[in-house]
């Protein structure tokens, strides 16, 4: 009940009388009646047809509320007067009116004495309200409450007004999805002109303030500023994203509002571009300003200078069509009085949208300078009555907008205009109209027709809404029928958890997990070196004595240089493929792809930010150290575990080395015939299968030979091949040598290595009186034990240290990507999302539609 009462008096608070015109002495039967009646089509007088209770809906304003109760008399008044009970009264009586009237309307209650009423009824009795007396009484009304103090509402959270809801409509539906068209055909302002042509300067005088940056002749609106307009207390301004409010009295606002204006912009430019369709939104409130939306467009250019994209031209009339097609756009067209007409290029333009001039208002920038100038001011008489460009046009208009100094304020620039034209020969000599002329009564005329296209169409884009709100649920329902309809916002707060869950689950990893993985990384990423730069060259040694000599000095060089950066990689390695594994699990489990590209965003970031902590190098390089110096093996499992170790890596090796050999040489005869491999054109001339056996005969002649090839064993070899009529190169020769020695070595070690296994009571004793020695065994034993301890403090690091810092990193890339529209968009996409963010958006626009203020706006 209070939410009817409530819209039905805002809507009788709201028959605010509007002041037009400057401060003439012209009355109004004295204007001409085609432009009278662009301003006043809704008064008594112009349209006698019209019912009475027409008139004043036109003035509504959400900022004008009837006094709760009536004022207090003044001391010695002795009650209230006969007037002030009579505007109460009569407001009274309204107000319930068009509740009533409302209710009918909605079909929200039904019958009882409500019931029986009709609308024409209600209708007969709104025509019997003087609401010429009641509109000059809620004038009044308007002043006492702008003018409340800081105790009364500028401390009270203000309900939204109506412009303001229409306005959230739109950026709505700007971001809906362009295939239904739906945000096409809402109603607002769009200015369009040529580049200085002064567009900003008028919406300035619009807005009342010095609102966007300027220039000296460059262009500076870079991207569409839609400015929302409404009467509000206190004249501030504030962006749709941001909760900050800049007071447009003090000039330090103002400064910082133009900054961040002209950041946008330029934030809003794509690189390699001038200019950009993203759209900017602004509200202003403020005494007296005439409640309406307006988008700025960047102005039309003609040619492409030194520093814009090349496209640039294109671009400003793509943007500028694109809401100009829109059939109920008003087109604000601005033209610069100061230069001539025939270098106009916005009017070919607005002529090719606008061909009627159905929705057009043409305005004359700069009327000053062009009155001074021009030999003829009957110039400027055929253009404002629309004789000189073949552009047709609602209304024409003829404004100043000051000096043409950055540094004038509203104020002076207002006094300065209705100074020229009280003393402008254009207006004495009845070449322009009173009504024609000041932004003031340009801005009540653009209101007015604003309100008009507003109310003609809200009720038909209700009716297309609501068809294409079936045809998304229809869409969901066929091809989602499962899942809920989450928005991209919903989505990512549930990807989010996710993503937590998954980053915690690296702390509940066991200790012996971590020491395993990292432990056997290491070993493949280290086994290369320690096979080829440590143990074979140490094994060519010709005593044990030397074979130790070399292995601690190749060991210390290795530890101090390249172990345990290698150590510290094979750690972060690990950390980063457990973290991705708790990932691509979870994923297994939802088995929902459309986190996919998010969650490996997250993870590539959190890995970016993340930094190792280096200080535990140097403490992990004296451990390492520590462990590859001990030599004492102290029990008989030990030495067990040492074989196997070695015999293992001997084994590894030695298959692959027989592989390398076998893709010289190619298959034997068993393999070509069982397998139905083939050996391919150079090979099948044997060069290599030749000297590969050639070089085995070498080795059985010489069991002990050292693992290079002299200069004339080489030479040899080579003429034995050619005896046999296989030329073949001394490269090639060494190559297959080092394969071939390195398998026979390889398999020597394996023999080795099996003896050695009951060597551990010769190794208690040092080896002494004993012809086996295992110090093969015994450094494989300390390579091993450095392993183990290496994985054990890399495990501590990780798990007390890393791990926590991954969860923070990642929180923090989750936090950073949520702040991030732009972000999201690109991560979370696919046609559900878009249908749900569709959906999502249709549901809002939906619910105001149904809303007491859409209800008022339409009956308004």
């Amino acid at each position: 009940g209070w939410c009817l009462c409530h819209v039905s008096a805002l809507c009788v608070l709201n028959l605010v009388s509007t002041n037009m015109g400057v401060r003439f002495r012209v009355p109004l039967q004295k204007l001409h009646p085609l432009s009278r009646a662009i301003h006043h089509r809704y008064s008594g007088n112009s349209n006698p047809q019209r019912p009475p209770h027409r008139t004043a809906a036109r003035y509504f304003t959400s900022m004008s509320r009837l006094p709760m109760r009536p004022p207090k008399p003044p001391p010695g008044s002795g009650g209230r007067s006969y007037q002030q009970q009579r505007n109460f009264w009569v407001a009274r009586l309204a107000a319930r009116l068009l509740k009533l009237r409302y209710l009918l309307l909605g079909t929200a209650v039904g019958g009882g004495y409500t019931a029986k009423k009709t609308y024409e009824e209600w209708k007969d009795m709104l025509e019997q309200i003087d609401f010429g007396k009641l509109e000059k009484e809620n004038k009044e009304l308007r002043k006492v409450v702008l003018q409340k103090d800081d105790k009364g509402i500028h401390q009270r959270k203000v309900k939204k007004s109506l412009i303001d809801l229409y306005s959230e409509v739109l950026d709505i539906l700007s971001d809906y999805d362009a295939n239904y068209n739906t945000q096409d055909h809402l109603p607002r302002v769009v200015v369009v002109g040529d580049q200085s042509a002064g567009k900003t300067s008028v919406l300035e005088m619009i807005a009342q303030a010095r609102i966007f940056p300027r220039g000296s002749g460059e262009m500076m609106t870079r991207s569409p500023v839609k400015v929302t307009l409404s009467e509000g207390p206190h004249h501030v301004a504030l962006f749709k994203d941001s909760g900050r409010e800049f007071d447009l009295t003090k000039e330090e606002d103002l400064a910082a509002l133009r900054h961040e204006i002209e950041l946008r912009m330029r934030k809003s430019v794509k690189e390699g571009q001038t200019v950009s369709s993203e759209t900017i939104s602004l509200s202003v409130k403020g005494p007296g300003i005439q409640r309406m939306v307006l988008v700025d467009l960047p102005g039309v250019i003609s040619t492409v200078t030194t520093g814009m994209a090349s496209d640039t031209k294109e671009t400003i009339f793509s943007i500028s069509k694109a809401y100009m097609q829109n059939p109920n756009a008003i087109i604000l067209c601005i033209q610069d009085g100061s230069v001539d007409a025939e270098r106009s290029i916005v009017t070919d333009l607005v002529s090719q949208m606008d061909p009627q001039g159905k929705r057009t208002i043409f305005v004359l920038t700069k009327v000053d300078l062009a009155e001074k100038n021009l030999a003829s001011p009957s110039r400027i008489q055929q253009i404002v009555e629309g004789k000189l460009f073949p552009m047709k046009a609602l209304g024409y208009f003829a404004v100043v907008t000051g000096k043409g100094s950055s540094g004038e304020s509203i104020e002076s620039i207002k006094d300065y205009e209705e100074d020229f034209f009280q003393n402008s020969r254009l207006l004495r000599d009845g070449m322009l109209k009173a009504h024609q002329v000041t932004t003031k009564n340009l801005s009540l005329a653009v209101s007015d027709c604003f309100w008009k296209m507003v109310r003609e169409s809200v009720e038909q884009q209700a009716d297309v809404f609501k068809a294409s709100r079936f045809n998304l649920e229809t869409e969901w329902k066929n091809n989602y029928p499962r899942l809920r309809e989450l928005d991209r916002n919903e989505l990512y707060e549930k990807v989010k958890n996710e993503i937590l869950d998954e980053v915690i689950s690296l702390s509940q990893v066991t200790p012996q997990h971590w020491e395993a993985i990292l432990q056997k990384k290491l070993w493949e990423r280290v086994s290369t070196h320690v096979i080829e730069n440590i143990y074979l060259p140490a094994a060519q040694t010709m005593d044990s004595g030397t074979f130790n000599t070399t292995v601690d000095i190749k060991l210390k060089q290795w530890t101090d240089k390249q172990l345990p950066h290698k150590a510290l990689e094979v750690a972060w390695e690990t950390l980063q493929e457990e973290f991705a594994r708790f990932m691509a699990e979870y994923r297994g489990k939802d088995q929902d792809d459309i986190f996919d590209k998010l969650k490996e965003a997250v993870k590539d970031e959190s890995i970016k930010r993340h930094k190792w902590n280096e200080r535990a190098m140097d403490s992990l390089r004296v451990i390492q150290h520590n462990a590859l110096e001990d030599r004492s093996i102290t029990d008989k499992p030990q030495w067990d575990a040492a074989i196997q170790f070695m015999e293992e890596t001997l084994q590894s090796r030695l298959k692959d080395t027989e592989s390398v050999i076998r893709d010289m040489v190619g298959p034997d005869w068993k393999q070509r015939w069982l397998n139905w491999k083939n050996r391919t054109p150079d090979q099948v001339r044997h060069i290599r299968n030749e000297t590969k056996n050639e070089l085995e005969r070498l080795l059985k002649l010489h069991d002990d030979h050292t693992a290079y090839l002299a200069n004339d064993e080489v030479t040899t070899v080579r003429k034995n091949l050619e005896g046999r009529g296989v030329e073949v190169d001394p490269v090639l020769i060494k190559d297959t040598w080092h394969q071939l020695y390195r398998r026979h070595f390889l398999q020597k070690a394996l023999s080795h290595c099996n003896l050695c296994k009951r060597g551990f009571y010769y190794y208690q004793r040092h080896f002494v009186d004993s012809e086996l020695e295992c110090n093969d065994v015994v450094l494989f034993w300390r390579i091993q034990r450095m392993l183990v301890i290496t994985a054990n403090t890399l495990r501590q690091q990780l798990t007390n240290t890393e791990v926590r810092r991954l969860e923070k990193n990642v929180k923090e890339v989750l936090d950073d990507f949520g702040e991030d529209m732009e972000k999201k968009t690109q991560l979370i996409t696919g046609r559900r999302v878009q249908l749900a963010e569709d959906l999502n958006s249709s549901r809002q626009t939906w619910a105001f539609m149904h809303s007491d203020a859409f209800t008022c706006l339409s009956l308004w």
